[in-house]
């Protein structure tokens, strides 16, 4: 072998360690790329889930407030009775006579 092949080996064999280092390097960040993807899928799962939750509870408190009443409504609510019974009567008092 004479010195430049020499030259043009060792160039060679340089390069190819600069690839492999280089792939070592690129494989190690792949896996936490890899590794940061899966915990970022787990969290995403868990909120999910927390979001399901979350809007059957808001959907139950809606049902809840629609059949539940606040005392000034269920008060205005009985005044208005009382008057369509009182109607009532004085139109079963008419018919009575």
């Amino acid at each position: 072998m004479n010195i430049e092949q020499k030259s043009i080996h060792i160039k060679l064999k340089s390069k190819i360690e600069e690839l492999i280092s280089a792939y070592e390097k690129l494989k190690g960040e792949n896996l936490k790329l890899k590794e940061q993807m899966a915990t970022l899928e787990n969290v995403m799962q868990e909120r999910e889930i927390a979001y399901i939750e979350l809007d059957k509870k808001y959907n139950q408190q809606q049902l809840a407030k629609a059949f539940v009443t606040s005392s000034e409504d269920a008060h205005d609510a009985k005044i208005k009775v009382d008057m369509v019974v009182r109607e009532i009567d004085k139109c079963i008092a008419l018919l009575n006579r």
